[in-house]
């Protein structure tokens, strides 16, 4: 078990190394994608809107995730490039919650990570008008087949409208369920190039 998680986690001086823990420990117990997270924008009118998607990057420049730009979150984020986040494991009964701008990652990042996965999910990409209306499931199919078909031989390359962003984060929260509601919170607010620490009440 991870020392900073073990211990008195509101304790810990910087949000980083105490994430790590947590999502090591979210890792091995977990059943289903421990990397899967909520993740908050808003419309060209406000509304808020939220969906699960899949955290696929951290470092101490923030949370990176992968979509369609012409998806409804993809549109959202350029339009409005702020986001929040929340990622919640049931097995530890513990969440994380961060918000902040979002960036862009840049082209070679993207290109990485979109060779890294299955060839089956790289011609989905391409298959896929992400969030705009679809009249069957044959024609999803269809599509599928159409670009297997084209990308039959050699690699299946990264579409331009598909790309990484970073919630930079302004803010993370860590909370940990205890009894009678009584849960332990901390906040880490971004202050220059360091952080402060506040514990909050439940």
């Amino acid at each position: 078990m991870n020392q900073l998680t073990t211990g008195d986690f509101t304790e810990a001086d910087e949000p980083w190394a105490l994430f790590r823990g947590w999502m090591e420990e979210a890792r091995a117990s977990e059943v289903n994608d421990p990397n899967a997270m909520a993740l908050a924008t808003v419309d060209a009118d406000g509304l808020p809107d939220v969906r699960m998607v899949l955290l696929n990057g951290v470092d101490e420049n923030g949370f990176v995730f992968y979509t369609n730009t012409e998806s409804a979150k993809g549109r959202e984020i350029l339009g409005q490039p702020k986001a929040a986040l929340v990622l919640h494991w049931k097995s530890l009964r513990r969440q994380i919650r961060a918000r902040g701008p979002v960036i862009r990652v840049s082209d070679a990042q993207a290109d990485a990570y979109f060779q890294s996965r299955p060839r089956e999910s790289r011609i989905g990409a391409w298959a896929s008008q992400q969030s705009r209306p679809l009249e069957s499931r044959f024609a999803l199919e269809k599509a599928v087949a159409v670009n297997a078909a084209r990308f039959a031989i050699g690699e299946v390359p990264r579409p331009p409208y598909w790309t990484g962003f970073r919630i930079a984060p302004l803010s993370i929260e860590f909370w940990q369920d205890k009894p009678f509601r009584l849960h332990d919170r901390v906040v880490f607010t971004r202050e220059g190039e360091g952080w402060r620490k506040v514990r909050l009440y439940p």
